[in-house]
């Protein structure tokens, strides 16, 4: 006969994988994956669950991009507690790893009094620590023309054997369009039959990126410093300059068939760096 401890201990597991694949969760140990443990560190800015950070932040080794919370873990648990009875929300809508870096799609509701759409990304180290974090935010926005927001669209994950050729043809659009600002190549890297724009201000389709071109003509990227995929999703963080001002936007593709299909981007004005709560930057 099975013990109610057995039969405890697997319903327990049961609940633990719902929505996990078996090679998303260890079954031997009962640890939470790293994808896992990126969520659970945002929800605690919701939950205010300091236990959470305690387990998963290097205590020692914690790097901050965001430029307006304090370096390591205690800038963390800072940051925790000021949101304290606020009443946050936060809803993770995609979530990749790519190597040791786990970057998530995230809307943060009542986020000191507004809502932004964010990208967030940790680094984990050997044990499965996170060490570094990079974000950017934008506050979100209404409709754009195609009536897509900053964060709907599709969630999907596949593809996981093409991340590397997607990252190239996403770095390929990047250098020789969005840089080169050779739009006569566009269509060697954007489907033309099915194109879904997230831009607050931009169509739908290879037409609304011509007819964004005054909107596109403020962006000005100088550098892309990093470039993330897993499968059919390629996320790329770049310094930039929008209206001749500092900024940073982080741009997510989505690919099908070797052609871009959907994009997403959060654009984040720099401060100036004597209001940085770090001295690690943007990157």
């Amino acid at each position: 006969m099975i013990s109610i401890q057995k039969i405890t201990f697997i319903l327990g597991l049961g609940l633990l994988s719902i929505g996990c694949s078996n090679d998303e969760y260890n079954y031997n140990t009962g640890e939470p994956t790293r994808k896992e443990k990126a969520q659970l560190v945002l929800k605690s800015l919701e939950t205010g669950d300091e236990s959470i950070a305690n387990k998963y932040i290097n205590a020692t080794t914690y790097i901050q991009h965001n430029l307006d919370a304090s370096d390591g873990r205690n800038g963390f648990l800072a940051l925790l507690k000021s949101l304290k009875g606020t009443h946050m929300k936060v809803t993770t809508y995609r979530t990749f790893e790519d190597n040791d870096v786990v970057f998530l799609n995230t809307k943060y509701e009542n986020f000191f009094g507004k809502t932004f759409i964010a990208f967030d990304a940790f680094r984990f180290d050997s044990n499965n620590k996170i060490v570094e974090h990079w974000d950017n935010l934008q506050e979100e926005q209404p409709l754009n023309p195609s009536g897509h927001s900053m964060i709907d669209g599709e969630i999907q994950l596949k593809d996981t054997n093409k991340t590397e050729s997607n990252k190239n043809i996403v770095k390929g659009f990047v250098n020789d369009v969005l840089i080169g600002g050779d739009f006569s190549v566009i269509s060697n890297y954007i489907s033309s039959t099915h194109y879904t724009q997230h831009n607050p201000w931009i169509a739908d389709g290879i037409q609304g990126l011509q007819d964004g071109a005054s909107i596109l003509s403020r962006y000005h990227i100088l550098e892309v410093k990093k470039v993330w995929g897993e499968g059919n999703f390629v996320l790329v963080g770049s310094n930039i300059t929008y209206e001749n001002k500092p900024a940073v936007v982080y741009d997510l593709f989505r690919l099908e068939n070797d052609k871009i299909v959907e994009h997403w981007d959060v654009l984040e004005m720099t401060p100036p760096q004597s209001q940085w709560q770090n001295t690690n930057g943007k990157f």
